[in-house]
């Protein structure tokens, strides 16, 4: 199914055309592997390597191994690989000594860019609306909050525009929600968002999240006792268990 997408996505995607707010580097952008239940983060591992392989020599792309199937240190943070986006791939790729991709071509693909493909835990993609169109307010309050700025641990977080919903946007990615939950990235944001003047007026989820970093929020926005057991108490957890 990855591999499929990967060929819609090159027929349809020319990224010499295309223009967004969040930072983009090829058709495909990135394909994460992520362990699930009665899976491990090795078993993620061995699929993104020979996914990876087979994208490089299928289709042409360059791939970059990430996270958990990281080549390198400097490889494993996504924004590092990121950094220059698509239009700055090309020229960036030139530096052998640091940016030679892990399998594909040593040169972008002209209208598909370039891939970053690896394993890793589940990440929350979650957002803030704020009650302002000022969009250097978000920027403001995700330097604060984000970790390469001095704030959270597992917090990554940039202003976005949204200039349909004329809101802006603290648009956040949580990396290990086990360390750094969704409340502690909504309470950091409703906290320096005061000192601005403005207020949440939602927030957004977009795709899928262990149901643990929801429960986390409800124990700790209930106050819930620590005797509260999720797994023992939530219906559907003890159904899955029969």
């Amino acid at each position: 199914a990855v591999l499929e997408s990967f060929a819609v996505a090159i027929e349809t995607i020319d990224m010499t055309k295309h223009h967004g707010q969040h930072p983009r580097m090829g058709a495909v952008d990135v394909v994460p592997f992520i362990p699930c239940r009665g899976t491990t983060l090795e078993e993620a591992d061995t699929a993104a390597k020979q996914v990876a392989q087979q994208v490089g020599a299928d289709f042409g792309i360059p791939v970059f191994l990430y996270e958990s199937s990281a080549s390198a240190s400097h490889r494993r943070n996504l924004a590092a690989i990121r950094k220059g986006q698509f239009e700055g791939m090309e020229e960036k790729l030139l530096d052998t000594s640091l940016w030679t991709p892990d399998y594909g071509p040593s040169h972008i693909h002209p209208t598909a860019g370039v891939t970053a493909i690896g394993a890793r835990m589940p990440l929350v993609a979650f957002n803030i609306n704020l009650n302002t169109s000022d969009t250097a307010i978000a920027s403001a309050i995700a330097k604060r909050v984000r970790h390469i700025s001095g704030g959270y641990h597992y917090i990554k977080a940039i202003g976005v525009d949204l200039s349909d919903k004329n809101k802006a946007q603290v648009s956040m990615n949580l990396t290990d929600f086990h360390k750094t939950s969704i409340y502690q990235a909504f309470e950091a944001v409703k906290m320096e968002a005061r000192r601005y003047g403005v207020s949440v007026v939602e927030s957004e989820i977009v795709g899928l999240l262990p149901l643990e970093a929801l429960t986390d929020c409800a124990e700790y926005y209930l106050q819930l006792s620590d005797g509260f057991d999720p797994y023992a108490q939530i219906m559907e957890n003890r159904l899955l268990e029969e």
